[in-house]
């Protein structure tokens, strides 16, 4: 996820020049997003009607469809009428709470109220810094494979490869022989393109898909596994700036630096609250608890409560105990799978959309039509929302079958948050294949050994340095 700044509209009277569009914060915006989510977790319809009615009535739009902030300032009124109306959209209840609790006393009833199982033993494994060197390098591969085309509809990544021979996808993009009027029409990721083409990739680029498993590295360093929800959000004090933080995760920061604490963070003006910004750190909690699903789960759970809740809960909980499971090795990808599924409540719209995901594979050879099944049911959300990305990735992993090139292939070619799917694609595939000389080196060669980013102390640092960390913490008491 990128788009820190929305571009500056043109000056409009009593508005001042050089406007800021502070995106996926400005009160104008999240109504919109509010308004969608109040649909999709049952609301009363006619109260969501009527605060609908009265948003467009006072000149307000709806939500971006893509971009993180409308192209234009809110007039002052709209701007304060967006937060009463966020607060009588948050004051009615869903009917699908009970089936989606947020609390994790409820997701274990939810689940049949199993007793918690005993803790999988730490004991050295040889070959666990090995598995954990290529989910790294799997990670960073589908992260940076999706990064050019994240926000472009599936008919633009579709023609974009295709137009290079690169259809069904199997290599890198590359704007190398695209003709000019298909990039006019559908033009890369702007932030992207100038480090994630197979023309330019050096070292895999700054990335929140990257950042995220490195905060949770920061967090299990300084806290251990038995964190808590209020050490993360040190963490995030200390080390994450504000501008790397998007969607759910901006709101929570905005949230703390007004003095609210987790759940509250999650919950207070936060329409990207079942988005899939805690499926994106799950996968330290994963790597550390090798054989353990159960665990990591609940290691997630206490990480993405900071800024999720139900259907966002359980998509992190659920890569968290699919990574764990592949962890432990000796696993496939339907096994790590199931594991994932089994921590989910199963009457939730997760747990049907991982179904749903799962059955299109298994029931069509052509990946397209499953894309074309998973739009037709999920097209509806937004790109970035928790059930369309976590459905295509249940999909993309079966019908690979534990392939690591038509894993990360497949996710990508499915749109939606790209470089999102391909680095949770490539972390479990990564974990599957065994170690780094499992994968294809011309998916790692151009990653150079090398990451950048901003957070403190890791600019530069190897994959293989991030492995043999990440492995004294699965072992660390």
């Amino acid at each position: 996820m990128t788009d820190t700044l929305a571009p500056a509209p043109t000056p409009e009277a009593g508005h001042g020049t050089g406007a800021l569009r502070l995106t996926w914060a400005q009160p104008e915006d999240l109504v919109g997003h509010e308004l969608r989510q109040a649909g999709e977790d049952g609301r009363d319809p006619a109260a969501v009607a009527r605060i609908a009615a009265a948003w467009r009535a006072a000149g307000g739009a709806l939500a971006p469809e893509r971009a993180g902030a409308s192209p234009a300032p809110a007039s002052p009124a709209l701007r304060a009428l967006a937060p009463r109306l966020l607060a009588a959209l948050a004051a009615l209840p869903s009917p699908l709470a009970a089936l989606e609790p947020s609390d994790l006393a409820g997701i274990t009833a939810a689940r049949g109220g199993a007793p918690e199982p005993p803790a999988v033993p730490r004991r050295a494994d040889p070959g666990l810094t090995a598995r954990l060197e290529a989910a790294w390098l799997g990670r960073a591969v589908g992260c940076v494979l999706g990064k050019p085309v994240e926000k472009l509809p599936l008919e633009g990544i579709r023609a974009l490869a295709r137009s290079t021979g690169n259809w069904p996808l199997d290599d890198w993009f590359t704007a190398r022989g695209v003709p000019p009027a298909l990039l006019a029409a559908y033009p890369w990721n702007r932030r992207s393109a100038a480090t994630s083409l197979a023309e330019n990739i050096d070292g895999a680029p700054e990335d929140d898909d990257l950042d995220h498993p490195l905060l949770g590295l920061v967090l299990l360093r300084r806290y251990g596994r038995g964190f808590r929800t209020e050490d993360l959000a040190r963490v995030w004090l200390d080390e994450l700036p504000a501008g790397r933080a998007f969607t759910a995760e901006r709101i929570a920061y905005r949230n703390l630096l007004l003095g609210l604490e987790p759940p509250e963070t999650a919950t207070h003006q936060n329409p990207f609250r079942e988005w899939i910004g805690a499926l994106i750190r799950a996968d330290l909690h994963g790597w550390t608890n090798p054989g353990d699903p159960e665990a990591a789960a609940r290691q997630a759970y206490r990480d993405a409560r900071l800024t999720h809740t139900a259907n966002g809960l359980y998509a992190a909980m659920f890569a968290a105990a699919a990574l764990a499971e592949a962890a432990g090795g000796g696993s496939d990808v339907h096994r790590a799978l199931r594991a994932g599924l089994a921590v989910v409540p199963p009457r939730s719209r997760l747990a049907a959309a991982v179904r749903f995901g799962v059955d299109a594979a298994a029931a069509h050879a052509d990946f397209d039509r499953v894309v074309d099944l998973l739009h037709a049911e999920y097209g509806r959300l937004h790109w970035v929302h928790a059930l369309p990305n976590t459905a295509l990735l249940a999909a993309a992993l079966t019908h690979a079958d534990g392939d690591f090139t038509a894993s990360v292939c497949r996710v990508v070619s499915g749109g939606w948050d790209t470089d999102s799917n391909g680095a949770t694609a490539g972390s479990l595939a990564g974990l599957l294949a065994g170690s780094p000389a499992a994968l294809p080196a011309r998916w790692t060669a151009p990653l150079r050994n090398r990451l950048a980013t901003t957070v403190a102390g890791f600019d530069g640092t190897g994959f293989d340095t991030l492995a043999v960390l990440t492995a004294q913490e699965a072992v660390r008491p």
